[in-house]
């Protein structure tokens, strides 16, 4: 077996944290629907979150002479933030790409990346 991440980059959250608790939910109901579609395929969700907005992030970072500098908000050079991620494992990777297909409904875009060394 291989463990995947299955990222989502938040690039609506404006939007999220405008919507209404029936629009979480349609997120939340594709989300279900990708984890059956992904059992069916053999493989299963072993982990995951759904992250905090990128107002609330933290950055460390090297600074002058070696010091530690904390800046709030999102680092500044990144394209987009994440907004969740799903831990995957799974022997049949094109099932595990399928089975994302559906969650391209409720995201507007997903990334999936093999775990080294498993």
């Amino acid at each position: 077996m291989s463990d995947y991440v299955v990222m989502f980059p938040a690039d609506r959250e404006t939007e999220w944290e405008a919507g209404s608790e029936a629009d979480h939910q349609a997120v939340y109901d594709t989300d279900l629907e990708f984890g059956r579609l992904l059992a069916q395929r053999g493989g299963r969700i072993t982990g995951g979150a759904e992250l905090a907005t990128a107002r609330r992030t933290h950055v460390v970072r090297r600074g002058p002479n070696g010091t530690a500098l904390v800046t709030d908000g999102p680092y500044a050079e990144s394209v987009e933030q994440l907004s969740g991620f799903y831990l995957v494992t799974t022997e049949d990777e094109a099932g595990l790409l399928d089975a994302a297909h559906v969650l391209l409904r409720s995201h507007p875009a997903v990334e999936i990346r093999p775990v080294e060394g498993t």
